[in-house]
């Protein structure tokens, strides 16, 4: 993880609204983007995104490289196109310096120490606890929704929508990046405790699920439907780049 004095040059570079809006724009985009791109979701001109990209790479908040557009190869295909990708550094500044990383670090190793399990169960059981007080915190009632006259079938689809809404929010205020792929599942782009999962992924992970599992619990309870309504299913899924946490969603009935 960087600190000091690059880490606090990189954070103030975002301070400049256009290029807090480009890093925000790349960073949430699926696979890599051109300057056009870039510039079209900005609202600005193509030079002045260019400048601005480019000094996000300077920074080392984003990376670049070059790719022919696609569907095109060999000759005549056109120069490759300069395209950019949010870097895997890290940055991180605390004034006066603290040390949060390595305490996460010390307290995993010990978790993992324990033979007999009960410390791994205890951190999963305290992670659904708090992520079903999370779920209930964003669950919004079922009768401020409008479902009072409701068909079964129309009630339960906007029961579910709404649910998978709370829990894209929930997650997005705690830094995991939710996003919807093609088959409606919702992935993480992001790991927030990412340092530490390097280090021990498996007890990372396991927190992860339960976390999520948690929050799932909580939006499917309350007023209306029962534990578990929420209609939505965490499982472990590991992929490069991503929280190990995926959620797949039930189909109304």
């Amino acid at each position: 993880m960087e600190k000091g004095r690059s880490g606090l040059a990189a954070l103030s570079g975002l301070d400049d609204p256009v290029r807090s809006l480009l890093y925000e724009f790349v960073s949430g985009s699926p696979g890599p983007v051109g300057r056009d791109e870039a510039a079209a979701a900005a609202g600005v001109g193509r030079a002045l995104a260019a400048y601005h990209l480019d000094k996000l790479v300077g920074l080392g908040l984003l990376t670049a490289s070059y790719q022919r557009p696609l569907g095109r190869t060999g000759r005549g295909a056109g120069r490759p196109a300069k395209v950019y990708i949010r870097s895997a550094r890290e940055f991180a500044v605390t004034v006066p310096p603290r040390e949060y990383e390595l305490a996460a670090r010390l307290l995993a190793q010990a978790v993992e120490s324990d033979s007999g399990g009960s410390s791994r169960a205890a951190l999963q059981a305290a992670a659904r606890r708090h992520g079903t007080e999370l779920g209930k915190q964003h669950r919004v009632g079922y009768a401020e929704r409008g479902s009072a006259g409701r068909g079964n079938a129309e009630q339960s689809s906007a029961e579910q929508s709404s649910a998978e809404q709370d829990m894209q929010a929930a997650l997005r205020a705690r830094g995991f990046e939710p996003y919807l792929d093609q088959t409606g599942t919702i992935r993480l782009r992001n790991c927030p405790f990412h340092q530490v999962a390097i280090r021990h992924p498996d007890l990372i992970c396991g927190m992860n699920l339960a976390l999520v599992e948690g929050l799932a619990a909580g939006l499917g309870s309350g007023p209306g439907p029962g534990p578990g309504a929420s209609g939505l299913r965490p499982a472990l899924d590991p992929g490069h780049g991503r929280c190990c946490v995926v959620i797949s969603q039930d189909q109304p009935a």
